[in-house]
This record gives C-alpha cells, structure tokens and sequence, in this order.
C-alpha cells in the first residue's frame, strides 16, 4: 500500500522540506476569483481510516520527520475533534517531530474557538497559513473571499489567543490602477489589527484566466503594471504598523524581492523600493523570471 497523492498539490515554498499528507482534498470554499489552485479538484475529506494508514506508511518511510504539512487548501475545516485524532496519531508516530501546519481560511478559524484552537497548539499545531489578500471590504466582496475585515480580524485574535503563529499572505495589483492605493492602506489597516509573525506579499498571476478576473471587476479595470505593483508595495510598506513581523516580497510572483523585519528595517525597505522605482531596469525581475 502506498500513500495516494491527488493532484494538483500545493504547499507553502517555506514547507518544501515538509513531509505533506493530504487530510483533505481541494478547498471547502474555493470561490476567490484570483485562485485558481482548485477548480479542477471536488473538495473532499480523505476517509480518517485512510488517512491513519497513510500516516502509518509515511512513518515506516519517514521515521525522521520533523515537520509535516496538512493539506490540501482546508485542512482545518476538520472538526476540532478529528483534528485531534490526527495530531495525537502524527505525535505518536513521528518522535521526532517537531511541528505541523497547514492553511486555514477564514471560516475555518470563525467556526472554531480559541479553546478549541489551543488544544490543537498543544498538539503541535505551530503554523497557520493564512490569506488575508486585502483589507479592502469592497474588494474582499468582489473577489469573493468570504469575510470581512472585522471577520478576519476576530478569527486571527483567536488563533494568535490560542499560540498560533500566523503566516499570512497579501496580494499586489488585486485592484487594479484605480484601486491601488486604496487596497494598499486598507490592507496595512488589517494587517496592524492582526499583528502576523509572519508576512508576505505576493503579486497577482492569473495565466489563462486574466480576462475572467478582469471582468468579474468594475467596468474600465486596468491591471498594475510592475511599476503600479512596486508603488503599491511602497504605500503598503510605508502603512505597516507591525512590530517584530517578518516580512518578504521574494514569491516567484514578485517583480521586486525583499526581505526584513518590521518594524525595524521598515526604514531600509523603503530605501530598497525607492531604488528599484528610480532604477526598474536594474533592480525588478523581468518577466520570464516570474512564474508559478
């Protein structure tokens, strides 16, 4: 018996030593109009019997193990019950290991307490990937993330509560070049109420599907150029407000790579954009650097 992987399968690029074992398959929600990791995946809870098994093979392969991601897209939409089962059984069968994670969504924290969430952080539970996008509300509604900035605000406060540390993630140019700035402060707005450990900030891809996003927004959008992404990076940049975060812009997404900890090199990133605005040619990734 081998462990069955169905793909497509994604992971965070900070977990590509992981071991990753898929809880479930595909994304509960799945209705942002810029994600497009999914929609070719029917959302489903892989068997629990199943999963042990797979566990079980993955440790007599894996006995060393020091991290494991839970995947796919909605591992926490698990009850907090069965997530215990399956954190109780990862302890059990790796003794080495060190931490899980796995990505969350807003619905995933708002249905489950700060209790809750503790009991899955004493189990080795460390990391929550977590996508907050924009801290726009007029956008967050027309990319159908599903929550609101209060909403995602209160899910954050419980899991950080609860000793989670949260990795979260924002999107450059989601709004287009009349909605930039605005995406960009309100973005930085959300980001100081939650107050993530982690930070970063990646650029809008779409491929194939650029021409549907762009019509699922307001008539006359536009999208960023890598200029309009980098002084959108720069007015979000100049807004954060996070003390001890650290923070990175060197997705393969990204045109400009940085990396720091703010508050304290918010100065010296700052200093980094506006050489790369000055100089483009020198500083900013072609596009055929770029990719997923």
């Amino acid at each position: 018996m081998r462990i069955e992987y169905n793909n497509p399968l994604y992971r965070p690029p900070s977990e590509a030593r992981s071991l990753i074992l898929q809880a479930t398959l595909g994304c509960s929600h799945n209705g942002c109009s810029f994600c497009y990791m999914y929609k070719d995946k029917r959302f489903h809870v892989k068997p629990e019997e199943r999963f042990f098994e797979e566990i079980e093979i993955a440790a007599s392969e894996y006995p060393s193990a020091r991290r494991i991601f839970l995947a796919d897209g909605d591992a926490m939409v698990l009850s907090t019950g069965r997530l215990e089962r399956i954190l109780d059984r990862l302890n059990a069968s790796f003794p080495l290991l060190q931490r899980v994670t796995a990505y969350a969504n807003p619905a995933n924290l708002l249905g489950k307490t700060a209790d809750e969430l503790s009991r899955l952080r004493e189990r080795n539970l460390t990391i929550l990937y977590y996508g907050v996008e924009t801290g726009d509300p007029e956008l967050l509604e027309r990319i159908g993330k599903g929550a609101t900035p209060d909403e995602m605000a209160e899910g954050c406060a419980r899991a950080t509560e609860a000793g989670l540390k949260l990795s979260v993630t924002v999107i450059l140019g989601l709004a287009g070049i009349s909605g930039s700035s605005r995406h960009a402060r309100n973005t930085a707005e959300l980001l100081n109420r939650i107050k993530p450990r982690y930070l970063s900030a990646l650029t809008l891809m779409l491929g194939p599907w650029k021409n549907s996003y762009a019509s699922s927004m307001d008539p006359g959008f536009e999208f960023n150029s890598a200029i309009d992404d980098v002084r959108e990076l720069r007015e979000l940049v100049t807004c954060l407000e996070v003390d001890r975060c650290i923070f990175r812009s060197n997705h393969a997404s990204n045109y400009l790579a940085l990396a720091g900890t703010l508050l304290k090199d918010k100065a010296a990133l700052l200093d980094e954009i506006d050489r790369a605005l000055e100089h483009p040619e020198e500083h900013l990734r072609p596009e055929w650097v770029r990719g997923l």
